[in-house]
């Protein structure tokens, strides 16, 4: 169960930070050319390193410890969000935002009942990559000595037990699995949502 715990936290607060970080940049990149050149391309090169280097990277940084491994993955897990968010709006047709305009609409008013609600599905389809992966990559964190479900499958290895490498392989595989389902039907409600709302139709 603490193992469990661990983990839970190696997902969750790196899933926040690039929250909290991938949907504004991502946002302003579908704004900004130059943004979007310097951001995409910065944090996409990020995503060809493997996770278990970036988390090596991190150590002479801030050591053997779960900061590092925090931070890392937190890399790992801003540009799924960064590139969705930046696709979701910058495809968004022009000639909604100018209806919307035209009705009398502030900035303010058009971002959040226009743009995000048709921006959202794209999103979540990011947000659902992100934690799929960083469920994944946490188990690596192991390595660094940051614990989590990860701390089995080390072990299990170390001592060729199956057994022992299972414990932690199968929790992983079923939080994934989870995190699928509960986003696919997410998206699928969004979508319903969109179908039925008098704001989209603009």
């Amino acid at each position: 169960m603490a193992a469990l715990q661990e983990h839970l936290v190696l997902v969750a607060v790196p899933l926040i930070l690039g929250l909290l970080l991938g949907l504004p940049l991502g946002l302003w990149s579908a704004r900004s050319r130059a943004v979007a050149l310097v951001a995409l391309n910065g944090f996409n090169g990020l995503r060809v390193i493997p996770s278990l280097a970036v988390l090596f990277l991190a150590i002479p940084l801030w050591g053997l410890s779960r900061t590092s491994a925090l931070l890392a993955l937190t890399l790992l897990v801003i540009p799924p969000i960064l590139i969705s968010t930046e696709v979701a709006f910058r495809s968004l047709d022009p000639a909604i935002r100018e209806a919307a305009v035209a009705m009398g609409m502030e900035p303010r008013q058009i971002l959040t009942d226009v743009e995000i609600p048709l921006a959202l599905p794209v999103i979540v389809a990011g947000i659902k990559t992100a934690t799929i992966e960083v469920i994944a990559s946490a188990t690596l964190a192991a390595f660094i000595g940051a614990g989590g479900l990860g701390s089995f499958m080390v072990l299990g290895f170390a001592v060729y037990d199956p057994a022992i490498l299972l414990v932690g392989a199968v929790p992983v595989a079923v939080l994934a699995l989870g995190v699928e389902v509960i986003f696919s039907l997410g998206q699928r409600s969004l979508r319903s949502y969109q179908g039925q709302s008098p704001r989209i139709g603009l």
